[in-house]
């Protein structure tokens, strides 16, 4: 069901019976943007802990609008063994409700609109049609206002009779407003004079002209007129002055009082849906929900919290438990027993950290108990509140493990960093590694791979890296053998009757077995075809590793010689380093 302004009223009872007979909840938000400063990647990275991931939310993405919340309800059929389901798509936004209704301000991403345009999203329907709404503290002030301003009836003056703005004392009338107040009251003697016309609307003025004759009609004419602002269709608010006599009055004034009551209903809009969910204490469900939640309690609740309690030093703690919103707790020594007086700081002596401990636990169990409806000044020990929180040792300086859990498994996720950017995950249960590492193929800041598949690459990096080695000796030999066959005629041996083409390649001069013609620093190293390159590879690869391997290729240039053709080279024509 689509629901916009227009029939928001009439459907919300409608809504309110899904709530009330529903199982359970699913709720989903679409948003104006999401991120107001680092790209999406950045805003949730991988390694974030939950504080660091909502102080980034509540940073970069509360300036954004959610304008339309989906909300479905659950109920199960036990006849039919099947769940029925109510959708409703609410379509909000801010519209202010009156002057000095808060006027919401909130920034668009280029790349959040372009998708919602591209799947057909109606704007018209949020900007012209939207459901307004209030967070509480707004409607508590607004509530605040109109009580006020039927309580200040400025003397004998009715209720009607009070501007919006008026204050608690009447405005003295200024010099050059004086003329303007008296062909008011001129235009009303007429009016109560003629027998003709029971009513005057006068001009539209300002605010501050209105609020002088609101004050100055109540005290002049108690009784037999009705005066109310009203609105033209251009936003220019005039008053409307009527004869009427004591019973039609009242019945009027019990008219504006119902109008206004029911336009503060509208200005809360789409908030009582929320409130409605809440009271519920039923489950809420959402895929991926953390925006969506924080955009619904920021938006329609109340302000998202901030971090109150930065620091956990027991001295540091006691200070900060005694400021807002936390409130010190009444403590009195039993009789015979020394009393402590926080302001002298006993510090690290055994019983003083002790009675500071219980000080700063009773503070922040009221505390919970505040979020309570209606609240409690007082929280038992035993209260359920404090529950989930028994048999929970915390852990100092363990960022990843918040608390050992005395009466069942502990939290199932042990790191151990290897450096800045990697570290060992160690998860209890077997079965979640595939989850953990499907999860990870959609992420783009960080790679999940498992501990098999981590020394499986460092092996095999291993074996590459010793790969590499053998192949540069088969290399160099294979170079080598090559330029000695440039000075002889190697025939029915390893090579077979091919052509060499020789190329100039600048290396040390001890690898070369002689110079080149005209003295040249530059050592002649041979090249072979392909079918040569092969015979060669096959040769080398008959070779043994090592010292052994050199060994062999000494005996075989030996066998290739002629006697006396390389008697002039040194014995150590190419000695094997232990290691390479």
């Amino acid at each position: 069901m689509e629901i916009i302004r227009s029939n928001f009223k009439s459907n919300l009872h409608k809504v309110y019976q899904a709530i009330e007979e529903a199982d359970f909840f699913a709720i989903d938000g679409e948003f104006s943007g999401i991120s107001d400063g680092p790209s999406v990647t950045a805003l949730t990275n991988g390694f974030d802990t939950p504080e660091e991931r909502y102080q980034k939310l509540k940073k970069h993405s509360m300036d954004f609008l959610l304008f339309q919340f989906g909300l479905c309800t659950f109920k199960y059929d036990h006849t039919d063994s099947k769940y029925i389901t109510k959708s409703f798509n609410f379509y909000v936004f801010p519209k202010p409700f009156n002057r000095s209704s808060p006027d919401v301000k909130f920034v668009c991403q280029s790349s959040s609109i372009d998708f919602l345009a591209s799947q057909g999203f109606d704007f018209n329907k949020v900007f012209c049609n939207g459901i307004p709404y209030l967070i509480q503290e707004e409607e508590r002030q607004l509530r605040e206002q109109y009580d006020e301003k039927r309580s200040q009836t400025n003397g004998a003056g009715t209720l009607a009779y009070v501007s919006p703005n008026a204050s608690k004392h009447p405005v003295t009338i200024p010099e050059d407003q004086k003329k303007f107040i008296d062909q008011v009251v001129e235009k009303i003697e007429d009016l109560l004079q003629s027998e003709e016309n029971k009513n005057l609307d006068l001009e539209p003025c300002t605010g501050f002209q209105r609020k002088l004759i609101y004050q100055t009609l109540s005290r002049k004419y108690p009784k037999g007129i009705h005066v109310e602002t009203l609105e033209t269709e251009k936003k220019e608010r005039y008053i409307v002055i009527s004869k009427v006599d004591e019973e039609e009055r009242k019945r009027r004034e019990q008219q504006r009082l119902a109008k206004e009551q029911e336009e503060l209903n509208d200005a809360v809009g789409f908030s009582r849906v929320i409130h409605a969910i809440a009271n519920s204490g039923k489950l809420v469900i959402g895929h991926n929900m953390l925006l969506d939640v924080m955009h619904t309690v920021h938006q329609f609740y109340c302000p998202l919290p901030a971090d109150i309690i930065n620091n956990t030093s027991l001295a540091e703690l006691e200070k900060r438990l005694k400021e807002t919103p936390f409130s010190p707790p009444k403590v009195e020594s039993a009789e015979g027993f020394p009393s402590y007086d926080t302001a002298s700081e006993q510090l690290h002596e055994a019983g003083y950290d002790a009675y500071i401990t219980g000080l700063c636990f009773i503070s922040m169990a009221n505390y919970l108990g505040s979020f309570l409806s209606p609240p409690k000044i007082h929280v038992s020990a035993r209260s359920k509140l404090i529950e989930p929180f028994f048999n929970k040792l915390f852990l100092m300086r363990v960022m990843d493990i918040p608390y050992l859990n005395l009466e069942g498994p502990d939290c199932n996720i042990q790191i151990s960093w290897i450096d800045d950017t990697s570290a060992f995950v160690s998860l209890s249960q077997p079965e979640q590694v595939q989850i953990a590492v499907n999860t990870s193929r959609y992420a783009e800041s960080y790679r999940i791979q498992t501990y098999a598949e981590y020394v499986g690459k460092k092996q095999e990096e291993k074996h590459i890296k010793r790969k590499w080695t053998e192949d540069s000796w088969k290399e160099v030999e294979r170079k080598r053998l090559n330029t000695q066959g440039l000075s002889y005629t190697l025939q029915n041996h390893c090579y077979g009757n091919h052509s060499l083409t020789a190329t100039s390649t600048a290396v040390k001069r001890n690898l070369s077995p002689f110079q080149g013609e005209g003295g040249s620093e530059d050592s002649v190293l041979g090249e072979i075809s392909d079918p040569e390159q092969e015979q060669s590879d096959s040769c080398a690869e008959s070779l043994s590793e090592g010292r052994k391997k050199a060994k062999k290729c000494k005996r075989m240039k030996k066998e290739l010689s002629p006697a006396g053709s390389v008697s002039g080279s040194p014995a150590n024509l190419f000695e094997v380093p232990d290691t390479w």
